[in-house]
């Protein structure tokens, strides 16, 4: 299919009061990169009008004044998303009791849109394919409750290792599971009821082939693999790797099951029966939607950036990876689960483009109206039923959000 003219989507109707400031310097390749993808450079100085976004851990409502007085500044309530409260952008949290407390969170409005868009029930079976570093996973922790499953998976240990420290801290891990792996390849489903359960045999827990509860003691073999691994500078999982399982809670369900059963890779068709019921896929991306992120390169150094995000080898294989990532979170959906599919750039090669291939060559993907997004501050994007955040129409970093079911065969 063709792509979409990348002139429908640009950033452009912006409020008069927030017109930016047109002399930031931009480097010349991030501008030319801005240019070919039809976007306008001036979205770059809104920083400062973009408020920082919060989330309150449930329950701590009775705290807000407290908060308030440790962070110096008020909490704004935002209207449309339930728990997320706006804050000043030069405000820091980390420093507050609040934060070290586990009270709230960092979290863009717009990440917590995509989130709500799906619609996460308790006893949902929930999957979160590029979980790093955290904060999603967090909130979707937070609306299963205490029921249903939590799957978390990237590439990168270190960062994974942050979402399991986040998850311990804000006390939402017991259900939950993080796997080190590569997203496009990923293959376990959820932990199924009808498997074995080996509780009442010493033998098997001492040989190791049975998942006892979880510890942060890890053993010989695991400390030598990780030694070797810094050794090698590796912070990436090799893509024929196997899944690495460096963290499950008390009620995550793999207590008791044989390790083998729970680590076999699934058949091709047992998802459609025993897949997940949501899955988010907030793919990696050029990150040119997060205003605050590419202003940090003034810092570290706009050759940084064309060396991460505008190199044309990389970014060929962002697209295939980006697609890749959509086809194998499909892959390990229930029939009729949803699927979300984000990332917080502002180019249709990355959004439209992706969904469009998607969706002709996967007749069971059907792209679905996001229900709760009537009252959202934000945008049709280039494709009927997917949805645009920017700084301009919604003050929040930039997000392309798809939803997608599964259709029986």
């Amino acid at each position: 299919m063709e792509g979409i003219d990348s002139s429908e989507v640009c950033v452009s109707d912006r409020r008069e009061e927030q017109q930016p400031d047109a002399s930031l310097p931009l480097s010349a390749a991030f501008l030319e990169f801005l240019s070919e993808n039809g976007l306008d450079p001036a979205v770059y100085s809104m920083a400062a009008t973009i408020p920082r976004y919060i989330r309150l851990k449930p329950g701590m409502e009775s705290q807000i004044a407290e908060i308030e007085g440790e962070l110096k500044c008020g909490l704004e309530k935002v209207p449309w998303l339930p728990g997320f409260y706006a804050i000043p952008p030069e405000i820091q949290i980390a420093g507050s009791k609040a934060y070290q407390q586990g009270k709230i969170y960092g979290i863009d409005a717009s990440s917590g849109a995509a989130i709500l868009a799906l619609d996460v029930r308790p006893g949902d079976h929930v999957l979160d394919l590029c979980a790093a570093p955290g904060a999603k996973l967090c909130m979707l922790a937070d609306m299963l409750g205490s029921t249903g499953s939590l799957t978390g998976v990237d590439v990168a240990k270190h960062r994974l290792a942050a979402c399991r420290t986040m998850l311990q801290k804000y006390s939402l891990g017991d259900r939950t599971r993080l796997f080190v792996a590569d997203g496009t390849l990923f293959s376990l489903l959820p932990v199924n009821s009808c498997l074995r359960r080996m509780e009442g045999s010493t033998d098997l827990e001492e040989n190791g082939n049975t998942f006892s509860e979880w510890t942060s003691r890890r053993s010989w073999k695991d400390r030598q693999r990780a030694k070797k691994a810094n050794a090698t500078g590796s912070q990436h999982l090799q893509a024929t790797s196997e899944p690495e399982l460096i963290y499950y809670g008390k009620h995550s369900g793999l207590v008791g099951l044989c390790k083998s059963d729970v680590l076999c890779p699934s058949a091709d068709d047992a998802a459609c029966t025993s897949g997940y019921d949501k899955v988010l896929v907030d793919a990696e991306c050029t990150h040119d939607g997060s205003v605050k992120h590419i202003q940090k390169f003034e810092f570290w150094g706009w050759k940084t950036l064309d060396r991460r995000v505008l190199d044309a080898e990389r970014t060929d294989n962002l697209l295939q990876l980006q697609l890749r990532l959509l086809t194998n979170g499909f892959k390990l959906l229930k029939t009729g689960g949803s699927l979300v599919y984000s990332t917080c750039s502002l180019t249709v090669a990355q959004n439209e483009n992706v969904v469009q291939k998607f969706l002709s060559t996967h007749p069971l993907a059907d792209l679905r109206k996001i229900d709760s997004s009537d009252c959202w501050p934000c945008r049709s994007g280039g494709i009927p039923k997917t949805l645009r955040f920017d700084p301009a129409t919604s003050q929040t970093s930039g997000l392309f959000v798809a939803k997608f079911s599964k259709l029986p065969t």
